[in-house]
């Protein structure tokens, strides 16, 4: 299958603390990547490196199918929701000229924008308050402001934290949708993610173990005494599995 991103034996460390070690990791067209792992254990530290945020120690991060721009919704956005700004002006941000022009966005940039907005079901709440909207419809906005610079991957670090059950199901139903022309991934400790939308999961915590998640039932090879709720879920018969536990670099 065709590789969009590619990390190679990619290692990061704090102050000569590790908190990556040996990453090797294959995003796909089309992937539906969920990763998960315990707090502390480098999760988002894996997805600031992809982006760019922070330099990598070692190791090499390559990007394929001519990638212009990844689209990225982060965990805490830093938004007043206060501020009277409204869904399309939040948007606009995420318009890859990055610049408003001096009398205002020009038409494209608004077209763009209302299209992202139109791609999330959020057309209707373009002259809307983004304090007046729910914690899901906000989300939904800021899915739209990464999907303004026609990303071929989208990031999201945790998208459904403080959104109740029913925002959260909504939300995922987006991603799934538009996982049909973008590759998808999610940091996430929500499990009906590895149940009902992941392809595949990375078990992150300093080193990665990587899940292919299949249909068929095949046996799972647990000799490093590796256990996440990947092996969990497949154990309880909610999920079929094959497992890579053996760090190789394609995985």
């Amino acid at each position: 299958m065709n590789k969009i991103l590619e990390l190679k034996n990619l290692s990061y460390a704090y102050d000569k603390q590790n908190v990556l070690e040996n990453i090797n990791l294959d995003i796909l067209v089309n992937d539906f990547l969920a990763i998960i792992g315990p707090n502390g254990g480098g999760k988002s530290t894996l997805l600031k490196l992809i982006l760019g945020l922070l330099e990598t120690n070692n190791g090499q991060i390559k990007k394929h199918l001519n990638i212009d721009s990844i689209g990225y919704v982060p965990q805490n956005t830093n938004l007043n929701t206060d501020f009277p700004i409204t869904a399309l002006e939040v948007v606009l941000m995420g318009h890859t000229s990055g610049k408003k022009q001096f009398f205002g966005y020009s038409k494209d940039d608004i077209s763009c924008a209302m299209d992202s907005l139109t791609k999330v079901s959020m057309q209707n709440f373009a002259n809307s308050k983004i304090g007046d909207l729910s914690g899901g419809q906000r989300q939904r906005v800021f899915i739209a402001r990464a999907l303004c610079a026609s990303p071929k991957v989208m990031l999201l670090d945790e998208p459904t934290a403080s959104i109740d059950v029913k925002g959260q199901k909504d939300i995922y139903e987006l991603l799934k949708e538009l996982n049909k022309s973008i590759s998808i991934v999610v940091v996430s400790h929500d499990i009906s993610v590895l149940m009902n939308y992941a392809k595949n999961v990375a078990h992150v915590n300093k080193s990665l173990v990587y899940h292919h998640l299949k249909n068929i039932e095949e046996t799972i090879d647990n000799e490093d005494e590796h256990m996440c709720e990947v092996e969990l879920l497949s154990a309880l018969g909610k999920k079929q599995v094959c497992c890579n536990h053996t760090h190789e670099e394609e995985v």
